[in-house]
């Protein structure tokens, strides 16, 4: 495989090891561990036009939901939160799954956070009447088709040189 292929694999894949040591991401996660959640939105939707929407600001957008806090020791959002922030963030999840920038890393984080908020979706599902885990597992499924076609594309691609 040449360079050009893995480099373009890894885009797909998700590879953003070392990613944090780029000044750009520094600067990114810096503003996004500062975000509330309609500044996550402004930004996955391009929006905030001083950083550009890229599979790292994603998946720390999602890191920031799904993993535990290590100043306060809690997830970003509690059972007894109230329905207006578990809403926005369902559908910020939702969003980032149907993001062009989608990736393998992004969807596996997006299981574990379908784990970790597994009683909290489906109290607001039977509570407002709603189907949030199934719009996620649908964006997922959305998801990996997207990541297949971008796969399909670099074969393609490959057997043309």
């Amino acid at each position: 495989m040449m360079d050009g292929d893995v480099n373009m694999f890894s885009k797909i894949l998700g590879n953003v090891k070392g990613s944090k040591d780029d000044p750009k991401n520094i600067k990114l996660l810096e503003k996004i561990s500062k975000m509330d959640l309609s500044d996550m939105r402004i930004y996955i939707n391009g929006k905030l036009t001083e950083y550009e929407v890229n599979e790292f600001g994603l998946s720390e957008i999602l890191k920031r939901f799904t993993f535990i806090n290590e100043k306060t020791s809690h997830y970003y959002l509690k059972i007894d939160d109230m329905d207006s922030k578990k809403k926005k963030i369902f559908d910020i999840v939702i969003l980032i799954l149907l993001h062009k920038r989608v990736s393998i890393n992004i969807i596996e984080i997006v299981q574990v956070f379908l784990e970790t908020y597994e009683e909290v979706i489906k109290k607001y599902d039977d509570e407002n009447k709603q189907t949030y885990k199934a719009k996620i597992i649908e964006a997922m499924k959305k998801a990996t088709k997207t990541i297949d076609y971008k796969s399909d594309i670099i074969d393609k691609l490959r057997t043309l040189k």
